[in-house]
Parts: structure tokens; C-alpha cells; sequence
């Protein structure tokens, strides 16, 4: 998801895919535990992106 994107959500929808990501980030690391992924990248990537999200909310917070 790019910047520009993370700046059109609101507050309540940051919060709604932080949430959403974590679930998500905890079955795949899971998941990996159990059997390896075909791509263990993905916990990379969704790891990132819940940082985006989250240094988003925290900078929306700060300005508040």
C-alpha cells in the first residue's frame, strides 16, 4: 500500500487493518511453524506493512 493511499484512511480504518494484519501475520507465522510456505516472504512483507500502518497512526496521533 502506498503513502499516498495511507493518508487517505481515517483513523477508525488504520485501526480496523492494524488489527486485521496482526491476525492475519500470527496464522501465517503459524502456519509457517507447522509447514514451511511456498513463500516465507510474506511474513517480511506483512510485517512491514503493519509498521507503515502503524507509524501512520502514531504520526496522526502526534499531530492531533
Amino acid at each position: 500500500m502506498a503513502s499516498v493511499e495511507l493518508k487517505d484512511l481515517s483513523v477508525n480504518d488504520l485501526i480496523e487493518r492494524i488489527e486485521e494484519l496482526e491476525v492475519k501475520q500470527e496464522k501465517l507465522i503459524l502456519s509457517h511453524k507447522v509447514t514451511q510456505l511456498e513463500n516465507p516472504l510474506q511474513i517480511r512483507s506483512g510485517r512491514k506493512e503493519l509498521a507503515r500502518l502503524k507509524t501512520q497512526l502514531r504520526k496522526r496521533e502526534l499531530e492531533a
